[in-house]
């Protein structure tokens, strides 16, 4: 909610950075919608694990980009909102690989579950 609380700011530094500049209109329309809608499944069982494994690769994906900008750009924009915007982008990375450590393993949890909520003889 954050960036489309202050989108105006949230689109300049997105535009700021070296890897999304071209793309920065497309991002920040994208990237609070899929945040809002991966929040909604997360709460709806049904759509929990599609939820998850949403949120785990929009999280290996902004990581990344978190890696590129830190070992191959000059400049560091920060989007941050928050309590994140208080973060370094050293300590930012570490908190995104737990947070994708995080989902993997609640994915793993929903997996274990899926696997045992049907008995074998409920097909009788």
């Amino acid at each position: 909610m954050n960036k489309l609380l202050v989108f105006d700011e949230f689109i300049i530094q997105i535009g700021q950075s070296p890897v999304l500049t071209a793309y920065a209109g497309l991002v920040a329309w994208t990237v609070p919608y899929l945040e809002i809608i991966i929040a909604v499944m997360l709460i709806i069982p049904r759509f929990r694990l599609l939820g998850l494994y949403a949120s785990f690769s929009l999280m290996v994906m902004f990581t990344v980009y978190i890696f590129i900008i830190l070992n191959f750009s000059k400049s560091i924009p920060c989007s941050c909102g928050g309590v994140l915007e208080k973060l370094g982008w050293t300590e930012h990375l570490i908190f995104n690989i737990a947070f994708v450590i995080l989902a993997f393993i609640g994915i793993q949890i929903m997996n274990g579950q899926k696997n045992y909520s049907t008995p074998k003889y409920a097909s009788l």
